[in-house]
Protein backbone atom coordinates (compact mmCIF):
# COMPACT_ATOMS: atom_id res chain seq x y z
CA UNK A 1 0.00 0.00 0.00
CA UNK A 2 1.03 3.64 -0.22
CA UNK A 3 2.87 5.52 2.58
CA UNK A 4 0.81 8.27 1.11
CA UNK A 5 2.74 7.39 -2.05
CA UNK A 6 4.54 4.07 -1.40
CA UNK A 7 5.90 1.74 -4.01
CA UNK A 8 4.93 -1.67 -2.65
CA UNK A 9 4.01 -4.21 -5.23
CA UNK A 10 5.34 -7.45 -3.90
CA UNK A 11 4.26 -10.79 -5.33
CA UNK A 12 5.69 -13.98 -3.78
CA UNK A 13 6.25 -16.96 -6.05
CA UNK A 14 4.46 -19.10 -3.47
CA UNK A 15 1.27 -17.18 -4.25
CA UNK A 16 1.00 -18.93 -7.60
CA UNK A 17 1.15 -22.35 -5.92
CA UNK A 18 -1.42 -21.31 -3.30
CA UNK A 19 -3.62 -20.03 -6.09
CA UNK A 20 -3.48 -23.38 -7.84
CA UNK A 21 -4.45 -25.28 -4.69
CA UNK A 22 -7.31 -22.94 -3.89
CA UNK A 23 -8.63 -23.14 -7.42
CA UNK A 24 -8.67 -26.91 -7.05
CA UNK A 25 -10.85 -26.47 -3.94
CA UNK A 26 -13.22 -24.39 -6.03
CA UNK A 27 -13.49 -27.14 -8.64
CA UNK A 28 -14.54 -29.59 -5.94
CA UNK A 29 -16.99 -27.07 -4.46
CA UNK A 30 -18.87 -26.54 -7.70
CA UNK A 31 -19.30 -30.26 -8.23
CA UNK A 32 -22.95 -29.97 -7.21
CA UNK A 33 -23.70 -28.02 -10.38
CA UNK A 34 -24.72 -29.81 -13.53
CA UNK A 35 -22.09 -32.17 -14.93
CA UNK A 36 -21.71 -30.25 -18.19
CA UNK A 37 -21.49 -26.92 -16.41
CA UNK A 38 -18.96 -28.29 -13.93
CA UNK A 39 -16.80 -29.72 -16.71
CA UNK A 40 -16.83 -26.42 -18.57
CA UNK A 41 -16.04 -24.50 -15.38
CA UNK A 42 -13.21 -26.89 -14.54
CA UNK A 43 -11.66 -26.37 -17.99
CA UNK A 44 -11.93 -22.60 -17.69
CA UNK A 45 -10.49 -22.60 -14.20
CA UNK A 46 -7.58 -24.76 -15.34
CA UNK A 47 -6.83 -22.18 -18.02
CA UNK A 48 -7.27 -19.33 -15.52
CA UNK A 49 -4.91 -21.10 -13.12
CA UNK A 50 -2.22 -21.19 -15.82
CA UNK A 51 -2.81 -17.55 -16.67
CA UNK A 52 -2.66 -16.55 -13.01
CA UNK A 53 0.73 -18.24 -12.69
CA UNK A 54 1.99 -16.31 -15.73
CA UNK A 55 0.68 -13.04 -14.33
CA UNK A 56 2.36 -13.77 -11.02
CA UNK A 57 5.72 -14.25 -12.76
CA UNK A 58 5.23 -11.12 -14.83
CA UNK A 59 4.43 -9.02 -11.78
CA UNK A 60 7.47 -10.33 -9.92
CA UNK A 61 9.75 -9.56 -12.86
CA UNK A 62 8.20 -6.13 -13.31
CA UNK A 63 8.60 -5.35 -9.61
CA UNK A 64 12.31 -6.20 -9.67
CA UNK A 65 12.90 -4.17 -12.83
CA UNK A 66 10.95 -1.23 -11.45
CA UNK A 67 13.08 -1.22 -8.31
CA UNK A 68 16.24 -1.20 -10.42
CA UNK A 69 14.98 1.59 -12.68
CA UNK A 70 13.95 3.70 -9.70
CA UNK A 71 17.38 3.24 -8.12
CA UNK A 72 19.05 4.28 -11.38
CA UNK A 73 16.82 7.35 -11.69
CA UNK A 74 17.49 8.36 -8.06
CA UNK A 75 21.23 7.96 -8.55
CA UNK A 76 21.16 10.02 -11.74
CA UNK A 77 19.10 12.73 -10.05
CA UNK A 78 21.52 12.95 -7.10
CA UNK A 79 24.48 13.20 -9.47
CA UNK A 80 22.78 15.90 -11.53
CA UNK A 81 22.01 17.93 -8.40
CA UNK A 82 25.65 17.70 -7.34
CA UNK A 83 26.85 18.78 -10.78
CA UNK A 84 24.36 21.63 -10.86
CA UNK A 85 25.79 22.88 -7.57
CA UNK A 86 29.32 22.64 -8.99
CA UNK A 87 28.24 24.45 -12.14
CA UNK A 88 26.60 27.25 -10.15
CA UNK A 89 29.72 27.70 -8.03
CA UNK A 90 31.88 27.66 -11.15
CA UNK A 91 29.77 30.34 -12.81
CA UNK A 92 29.97 32.52 -9.73
CA UNK A 93 33.75 32.06 -9.62
CA UNK A 94 34.06 32.81 -13.33
CA UNK A 95 32.04 35.99 -12.88
CA UNK A 96 34.29 37.05 -9.99
CA UNK A 97 37.41 36.36 -12.07
CA UNK A 98 35.98 38.37 -14.95
CA UNK A 99 35.38 41.29 -12.58
CA UNK A 100 38.90 41.04 -11.15
CA UNK A 101 40.34 40.82 -14.63
CA UNK A 102 38.44 43.93 -15.69
CA UNK A 103 39.66 45.83 -12.60
CA UNK A 104 43.22 44.74 -13.20
CA UNK A 105 43.11 45.75 -16.85
CA UNK A 106 41.82 49.17 -15.78
CA UNK A 107 44.66 49.57 -13.28
CA UNK A 108 47.12 48.47 -15.94
CA UNK A 109 45.80 51.11 -18.32
CA UNK A 110 46.20 53.76 -15.59
CA UNK A 111 49.78 52.66 -14.83
CA UNK A 112 50.68 52.64 -18.52
CA UNK A 113 49.34 56.17 -18.88
CA UNK A 114 51.39 57.28 -15.88
CA UNK A 115 54.47 55.59 -17.30
CA UNK A 116 53.94 57.38 -20.59
CA UNK A 117 53.63 60.75 -18.88
CA UNK A 118 56.70 60.08 -16.76
CA UNK A 119 58.69 59.08 -19.82
CA UNK A 120 57.64 62.26 -21.55
CA UNK A 121 58.74 64.36 -18.55
CA UNK A 122 62.05 62.45 -18.41
CA UNK A 123 62.55 62.94 -22.14
CA UNK A 124 61.94 66.68 -21.83
CA UNK A 125 64.42 66.85 -18.97
CA UNK A 126 67.07 64.98 -20.92
CA UNK A 127 66.59 67.35 -23.87
CA UNK A 128 66.94 70.35 -21.54
CA UNK A 129 70.13 68.92 -20.03
CA UNK A 130 71.46 68.24 -23.49
CA UNK A 131 70.71 71.76 -24.68
CA UNK A 132 71.86 73.70 -21.61
CA UNK A 133 74.37 71.31 -20.14
CA UNK A 134 74.81 70.39 -16.50
CA UNK A 135 76.61 73.04 -14.39
CA UNK A 136 79.62 71.75 -12.49
CA UNK A 137 81.03 72.91 -9.12
CA UNK A 138 83.91 74.92 -10.63
CA UNK A 139 81.62 76.90 -12.88
CA UNK A 140 79.30 77.45 -9.96
CA UNK A 141 82.08 79.01 -7.83
CA UNK A 142 83.59 81.13 -10.61
CA UNK A 143 80.29 82.53 -11.77
CA UNK A 144 78.97 83.43 -8.29
CA UNK A 145 78.82 87.16 -7.57
CA UNK A 146 79.12 86.78 -3.85
CA UNK A 147 78.71 84.23 -1.07
CA UNK A 148 74.90 84.45 -1.01
CA UNK A 149 74.78 83.90 -4.78
CA UNK A 150 77.08 80.91 -4.36
CA UNK A 151 74.78 79.36 -1.73
CA UNK A 152 71.74 79.95 -3.93
CA UNK A 153 73.43 78.44 -6.97
CA UNK A 154 74.53 75.41 -4.89
CA UNK A 155 70.96 74.87 -3.60
CA UNK A 156 69.67 75.16 -7.15
CA UNK A 157 72.16 72.60 -8.40
CA UNK A 158 71.34 70.19 -5.58
CA UNK A 159 67.61 70.55 -6.27
CA UNK A 160 68.15 69.82 -9.96
CA UNK A 161 70.17 66.68 -9.15
CA UNK A 162 67.58 65.48 -6.63
CA UNK A 163 64.75 66.12 -9.10
CA UNK A 164 66.59 64.20 -11.81
CA UNK A 165 67.21 61.28 -9.46
CA UNK A 166 63.57 61.26 -8.28
CA UNK A 167 62.36 61.35 -11.87
CA UNK A 168 64.54 58.39 -12.79
CA UNK A 169 63.39 56.46 -9.71
CA UNK A 170 59.77 57.22 -10.53
CA UNK A 171 60.22 55.87 -14.04
CA UNK A 172 61.72 52.69 -12.59
CA UNK A 173 58.89 52.32 -10.06
CA UNK A 174 56.21 52.78 -12.69
CA UNK A 175 57.93 50.23 -14.91
CA UNK A 176 57.89 47.71 -12.04
CA UNK A 177 54.21 48.43 -11.29
CA UNK A 178 53.27 48.00 -14.93
CA UNK A 179 55.21 44.73 -15.14
CA UNK A 180 53.51 43.47 -11.98
CA UNK A 181 50.05 44.32 -13.32
CA UNK A 182 50.88 42.66 -16.63
CA UNK A 183 51.79 39.45 -14.79
CA UNK A 184 48.63 39.66 -12.68
CA UNK A 185 46.47 40.06 -15.78
CA UNK A 186 48.14 37.02 -17.34
CA UNK A 187 47.54 34.94 -14.18
CA UNK A 188 43.88 35.97 -14.01
CA UNK A 189 43.39 35.18 -17.68
CA UNK A 190 44.94 31.73 -17.18
CA UNK A 191 42.73 31.11 -14.15
CA UNK A 192 39.64 32.25 -16.05
CA UNK A 193 40.48 29.91 -18.93
CA UNK A 194 40.95 26.99 -16.50
CA UNK A 195 37.56 27.68 -14.89
CA UNK A 196 35.92 27.94 -18.29
CA UNK A 197 37.31 24.51 -19.17
CA UNK A 198 36.00 23.09 -15.90
CA UNK A 199 32.57 24.59 -16.60
CA UNK A 200 32.49 23.09 -20.07
CA UNK A 201 33.41 19.69 -18.65
CA UNK A 202 30.67 20.01 -16.01
CA UNK A 203 28.13 21.01 -18.66
CA UNK A 204 29.03 18.00 -20.78
CA UNK A 205 28.79 15.67 -17.78
CA UNK A 206 25.41 17.10 -16.78
CA UNK A 207 24.15 16.54 -20.32
CA UNK A 208 25.27 12.92 -20.11
CA UNK A 209 23.61 12.47 -16.70
CA UNK A 210 20.37 13.96 -17.99
CA UNK A 211 20.36 11.64 -20.96
CA UNK A 212 20.87 8.66 -18.66
CA UNK A 213 18.06 9.87 -16.36
CA UNK A 214 15.73 10.36 -19.31
CA UNK A 215 16.52 6.86 -20.56
CA UNK A 216 15.80 5.45 -17.10
CA UNK A 217 12.54 7.41 -16.94
CA UNK A 218 11.47 6.07 -20.34
CA UNK A 219 12.33 2.54 -19.27
CA UNK A 220 10.43 3.04 -16.03
CA UNK A 221 7.39 4.26 -17.91
CA UNK A 222 7.50 1.21 -20.13
CA UNK A 223 7.74 -1.07 -17.10
CA UNK A 224 4.82 0.67 -15.44
CA UNK A 225 2.75 0.18 -18.57
CA UNK A 226 3.68 -3.50 -18.53
CA UNK A 227 2.67 -3.77 -14.88
CA UNK A 228 -0.63 -2.00 -15.49
CA UNK A 229 -1.33 -4.38 -18.35
CA UNK A 230 -0.66 -7.36 -16.07
CA UNK A 231 -2.89 -5.88 -13.40
CA UNK A 232 -5.68 -5.31 -15.94
CA UNK A 233 -5.37 -8.94 -16.99
CA UNK A 234 -5.65 -10.07 -13.37
CA UNK A 235 -8.71 -7.89 -12.83
CA UNK A 236 -10.28 -9.34 -15.96
CA UNK A 237 -9.63 -12.90 -14.82
CA UNK A 238 -11.19 -12.24 -11.43
CA UNK A 239 -14.21 -10.66 -13.11
CA UNK A 240 -14.57 -13.77 -15.27
CA UNK A 241 -14.35 -15.98 -12.20
CA UNK A 242 -17.09 -13.93 -10.55
CA UNK A 243 -19.28 -14.43 -13.62
CA UNK A 244 -18.59 -18.17 -13.59
CA UNK A 245 -19.65 -18.39 -9.95
CA UNK A 246 -22.84 -16.52 -10.70
CA UNK A 247 -23.60 -18.87 -13.60
CA UNK A 248 -22.90 -21.96 -11.48
CA UNK A 249 -25.16 -20.67 -8.73
CA UNK A 250 -27.87 -19.89 -11.29
CA UNK A 251 -27.67 -23.48 -12.57
CA UNK A 252 -28.54 -24.59 -9.02
CA UNK A 253 -31.38 -22.04 -8.96
CA UNK A 254 -29.45 -19.72 -6.68
CA UNK A 255 -28.67 -16.19 -7.68
CA UNK A 256 -25.40 -14.87 -6.35
CA UNK A 257 -24.64 -11.21 -5.95
CA UNK A 258 -21.39 -9.75 -7.16
CA UNK A 259 -20.30 -9.23 -3.57
CA UNK A 260 -20.89 -12.90 -2.76
CA UNK A 261 -18.99 -13.92 -5.88
CA UNK A 262 -16.12 -11.63 -4.93
CA UNK A 263 -16.04 -13.21 -1.46
CA UNK A 264 -16.09 -16.67 -3.03
CA UNK A 265 -13.14 -15.79 -5.26
CA UNK A 266 -11.39 -14.44 -2.21
CA UNK A 267 -11.85 -17.79 -0.48
CA UNK A 268 -10.32 -19.54 -3.51
CA UNK A 269 -7.31 -17.31 -3.15
CA UNK A 270 -6.76 -17.59 0.58
CA UNK A 271 -9.36 -15.08 1.83
CA UNK A 272 -11.87 -13.80 2.33
CA UNK A 273 -10.13 -10.40 2.36
CA UNK A 274 -11.38 -7.08 3.67
CA UNK A 275 -10.49 -5.26 0.43
CA UNK A 276 -10.96 -6.31 -3.24
CA UNK A 277 -9.22 -9.57 -4.02
CA UNK A 278 -7.37 -8.33 -7.11
CA UNK A 279 -5.56 -5.72 -4.99
CA UNK A 280 -4.40 -8.36 -2.52
CA UNK A 281 -3.25 -10.60 -5.38
CA UNK A 282 -1.28 -7.78 -6.92
CA UNK A 283 0.23 -6.60 -3.64
CA UNK A 284 1.25 -9.91 -2.06
CA UNK A 285 -0.37 -12.85 -3.86
CA UNK A 286 -2.47 -13.37 -0.73
CA UNK A 287 0.56 -14.19 1.40
CA UNK A 288 -0.08 -12.94 4.95
CA UNK A 289 3.64 -13.34 5.75
CA UNK A 290 4.88 -11.40 2.70
CA UNK A 291 7.56 -8.73 3.31
CA UNK A 292 8.77 -6.11 0.83
CA UNK A 293 12.49 -5.67 1.70
CA UNK A 294 12.60 -2.37 -0.20
CA UNK A 295 9.79 -0.44 1.52
CA UNK A 296 9.32 -2.56 4.66
CA UNK A 297 5.63 -3.09 3.86
CA UNK A 298 4.34 -6.44 5.05
CA UNK A 299 1.44 -8.86 5.22
CA UNK A 300 -1.21 -9.76 2.68
CA UNK A 301 -2.16 -6.09 2.37
CA UNK A 302 1.43 -4.81 2.21
CA UNK A 303 0.89 -2.27 5.00
CA UNK A 304 3.78 0.05 5.88
CA UNK A 305 4.98 -0.20 9.51
CA UNK A 306 4.16 3.48 10.13
CA UNK A 307 0.59 3.02 8.84
CA UNK A 308 0.23 -0.23 10.79
CA UNK A 309 1.19 1.54 14.01
CA UNK A 310 -1.09 4.50 13.19
CA UNK A 311 -4.09 2.15 13.06
CA UNK A 312 -3.19 0.47 16.35
CA UNK A 313 -1.26 -2.52 15.03
CA UNK A 314 1.26 -4.24 17.31
CA UNK A 315 4.61 -5.59 16.12
CA UNK A 316 5.10 -6.03 12.37
CA UNK A 317 2.24 -6.50 9.86
CA UNK A 318 3.60 -9.73 8.36
CA UNK A 319 3.79 -11.34 11.81
CA UNK A 320 0.24 -10.43 12.86
CA UNK A 321 -2.69 -12.89 12.72
CA UNK A 322 -4.93 -12.86 9.68
CA UNK A 323 -7.81 -11.36 11.64
CA UNK A 324 -5.69 -8.42 12.79
CA UNK A 325 -4.41 -7.75 9.27
CA UNK A 326 -7.97 -7.95 7.91
CA UNK A 327 -9.25 -5.54 10.57
CA UNK A 328 -6.63 -2.86 9.95
CA UNK A 329 -6.89 -3.18 6.17
CA UNK A 330 -10.66 -2.68 6.47
CA UNK A 331 -10.12 0.52 8.46
CA UNK A 332 -7.64 1.82 5.91
CA UNK A 333 -10.09 0.99 3.12
CA UNK A 334 -12.87 2.81 4.96
CA UNK A 335 -10.66 5.92 5.29
CA UNK A 336 -8.92 6.01 1.91
CA UNK A 337 -10.44 3.40 -0.40
CA UNK A 338 -8.32 1.96 -3.21
CA UNK A 339 -6.07 5.06 -3.34
CA UNK A 340 -4.12 3.71 -0.35
CA UNK A 341 -2.73 0.90 -2.53
CA UNK A 342 -0.55 1.11 -5.60
CA UNK A 343 -2.55 -1.71 -7.21
CA UNK A 344 -5.89 -0.05 -6.41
Amino acid sequence: MRPLEPKTYFFKTGAAASLCALLAVLIAAVGTASAGKADALEAKLAQARSEAGSISSELQATTAELAGAEAEAAKAQAREEKLNTLLTEGRERAAELARQLQDTKHRLAVEKARLQRTREVLADRLVAIYESGTPDAAALVLEADDYQDLVARNDYLRAINEADSALAERVAEVRVAVHREVLRVADLEDEAVAYDEQLEAARAEIASVREAAEASAARLESLRASRESSLATLKGDIAEWVDEIQEARAAEAREASEAEAEEEVGRWLGGPYSIPTYIVMCESGGNYSALNPSSGAGGAYQILPSTWELYGGQGEPQNAPKAEQDRIAAEIWADSGSSAWVCG
